[in-house]
């Protein structure tokens, strides 16, 4: 039993982490019909954002001095200013691009920032001691409840129920909803396009630097790729959540992390190595089953 708890918590916290990315994923797609992919860019940048070029020649990087929300806060203006670049300079000339134009696009832009950070940082991954009290854990019984865990999973449903809050109890989230339900006729009834496309790159900013938090306080790596593993499972998630569905989002990252951490814990030993495969064919199957996703979204089905 104690087990199964460990492995559950364990669970949740990889699938609160696939669902903060890939929410921001879902959010511009559901306004712009974007894909996203230089979305685990943002990651990487806020990852970077904790150190400086000078201490780029050291493997070993002791993050001290800042108290945690002036840290937090810097890291999320920084990404949040990346990801409003983007989308000044790339996304806003391709506004009525197809959405295979607006994928190519985001492709691209991932591989600029990934050799900007190279550039930048040096190739060599570098470990990074932040928040390093947060490994400790909590016993309960026969239980250890890592806090880092605990912590993970708390912040994401703190920043979920904040996104849902703004998305249904605000002005400036109803018209991000209406423009997710139908972009043209949101215009129409005065929605600006400009500052809700902007809004949403914000939000989508926000929520790649905590996942770049997150994940480097668990695992105390950089690296310039450290958001493609992110950023894959977390379009996976939305797939199978249901595109244009932030529920959907949320739903299909919980399912895809659940899935991973229970078939690493409960595979025999000479199975675990080939997890992704059967975590994929379970994708699959799911697909097969329902190829719009957990949530229906009608508006995705009509241009399909």
């Amino acid at each position: 039993m104690a087990y199964f708890i460990q492995t559950l918590i364990d669970a949740l916290s990889l699938g609160s982490l696939y669902a903060l990315a890939a929410l921001g994923i879902g959010l511009l797609f559901g306004i712009l019909r974007l894909i996203n992919f230089a979305h685990g860019d943002y990651v990487t940048i806020g990852a970077y954002s904790l150190i400086v070029p000078s201490m780029a020649a050291t493997a070993t990087v002791f993050v001290g001095g800042w108290h945690a929300l002036p840290l937090i806060m810097a890291v999320c203006m920084i990404v949040v200013a990346a990801a409003l670049l983007s989308d000044r300079l790339v996304f806003r000339f391709l506004r009525t691009a197809p959405p295979t134009t607006l994928m190519v696009a985001s492709f691209a832009l991932g591989y600029l920032i990934q050799n900007i950070v190279l550039a930048i940082y040096g190739s060599r991954p570098k470990s990074i001691g932040l928040w390093p009290e947060l490994s400790q854990f909590i016993t309960i019984g026969d239980i250890r409840l890592p806090i880092l865990q605990l912590v993970v999973i708390c912040s994401t449903i703190a920043l979920l129920v904040a996104l849902t809050t703004f998305l249904y109890r605000t002005r400036y989230g109803m018209q991000m909803r209406a423009a997710s339900d139908d972009f043209t006729m949101a215009r129409y009834l005065g929605v600006r396009a400009d500052f809700v496309i902007g809004l949403a790159f914000v939000i989508s900013g926000l929520l790649a630097a905590a996942v770049s938090l997150l994940l480097v306080t668990q695992t105390g790596v950089l690296s310039a790729n450290m958001g493609l593993g992110v950023v894959l499972y977390a379009f996976i998630a939305t797939v199978i959540g249901g595109m244009g569905s932030l529920t959907g989002s949320v739903l299909g990252g919980l399912v895809v992390g659940v899935t991973s951490s229970f078939l690493q814990a409960y595979l025999p030993a000479d199975a675990r190595p080939f997890r992704d495969a059967f975590l994929f064919g379970i994708v699959v199957l799911l697909l097969v089953v329902r190829p719009s996703g957990l949530v229906r979204v009608k508006g995705i089905e009509e241009r399909v």
